[in-house]
């Protein structure tokens, strides 16, 4: 929990920091040499769940400040410290917004609870974002360009808080279908970095493609890949269930150990194919694969890319062969795929009335409307893979 103490007093931040550290998990608490007056924007930047606030001498122009906080930080907790702790002050406190007043000096027992309290609170406010993964049976089935515009129809029509992340360490380009902008910030640089990740920070290092949607961009430089660790992409993911609605997931094509725990956390896995004899082998060996690591049958549900009704092979073929069917169609509509890929837009902004959009508008309905999937245990997985398809190309 990210935590600031807003005072001028040195040995009370110190027994703050003590008290936090102490806890299971510890909260650090940091401390801000100022007045309230001064806060907003250090808030703003900063985004802490919990803001602590010596109110020993606090007056009239402070409390109107912390009543202006609290109305435009609600998911920041405020807790106030002062010796005065007459009815009138504590009235005061609670209408100007503050969540605990705590007596000083200081009772440890009493700082625990309340930061107990705090934490419940902050967790049952959290999010439980959902995460999709789109993965491609075989290069060139459009994972990147689906993944990128379902990200942008999620957030667009059901007005959801959604990440995309580029897993594609080596030739992750997905900002750039829906985007011209160029990253600050990517996943490689993240990981560097992952003792200093929060909300704030993870947030800053996105591309924001529109409102609601944002984009963590791969590495330009394949050498990097290695920054990359399971450890990583676990910590990451965590922290993002956390802060967005959905975490979208573009995996590519590999199958390897960073992957495969993206994988493992995903509540929904969309393997992109096309009605193509390659596509349809592929698509069987990734599902073998998937059978192996014991994922549920209904947590993969393919999609059928560019197609085309007048072709040789047909969605009965795809069922007879994946054994399922398929979660959504996309038509082929090259002209306006393209130009929504050269341009850097979203396919809802140029070719809204069309089937490619509409499709993608179907989907994120439907995901919409998405329970939560628990994965397997380990023992599970290991002593019962289960059947993933009826038949076997």
């Amino acid at each position: 929990m990210k935590s600031i103490f807003i005072a001028s007093n040195e040995n009370l931040h110190r027994e703050l920091e003590a008290i936090g550290a102490a806890r299971t998990p510890s909260i650090a608490i940091s401390a801000f040499n100022d007045s309230l007056h001064k806060a907003a924007g250090l808030l703003s930047s900063e985004a802490p769940q919990l803001v602590i606030f010596d109110a020993s001498n606090c007056d009239a122009g402070e409390f109107a400040a912390l009543e202006k906080l609290t109305a435009q930080h609600p998911q920041t907790a405020f807790m106030l410290l002062s010796p005065d702790q007459s009815p009138q002050f504590l009235i005061r406190a609670m209408r100007a917004g503050a969540r605990e007043v705590l007596p000083l000096p200081l009772d440890a027992k009493s700082v625990n609870e309340a930061l107990e309290r705090v934490v419940r609170k902050a967790s049952a406010q959290a999010r439980h974002g959902k995460i999709i993964s789109f993965i491609s049976c075989k290069g060139g089935s459009g994972a990147t360009f689906l993944a990128t515009n379902f990200g942008h129809a999620l957030a667009a029509q059901r007005q959801k808080k959604v990440l995309l992340i580029d897993l594609n360490q080596q030739f992750g380009d997905a900002a750039l279908y829906v985007s011209d902008q160029k990253p600050a910030m990517t996943l490689s640089d993240v990981c560097a970095q992952i003792g200093r990740l929060d909300a704030a920070f993870l947030e800053s290092c996105l591309i924001e493609v529109s409102p609601g949607f944002g984009i963590l961009a791969a590495s330009d430089d394949p050498a990097r890949s290695s920054d990359l660790t399971p450890e990583h992409i676990e910590t990451i993911l965590r922290l993002a269930r956390g802060c967005y609605d959905y975490i979208i997931l573009d995996v590519g094509r590999q199958i390897d150990a960073v992957t495969i725990r993206a994988l493992d956390n995903a509540d929904l896995i969309h393997p992109v194919l096309q009605l193509a004899l390659p596509y349809l082998r592929d698509g069987r060996r990734l599902l073998d694969i998937f059978r192996a690591l014991g994922y549920a049958r209904d947590k993969i549900r393919p999609i059928v890319n560019r197609y085309e009704a007048g072709g040789k092979l047909q969605i009965s073929d795809l069922e007879s062969v994946l054994g399922g069917v398929a979660a959504c169609i996309i038509p082929n509509n090259y002209t306006a795929v393209s130009e929504s890929i050269n341009q850097g837009v979203p396919i809802l902004n140029l070719a809204r009335r069309g089937a490619v959009a509409k499709n993608l508008i179907g989907l994120a309905e439907k995901t919409a409307g998405l329970r939560h999937i628990e994965s397997k245990g380990l023992l599970e997985r290991l002593f019962n893979l289960g059947q993933f398809g009826r038949t076997r190309a």
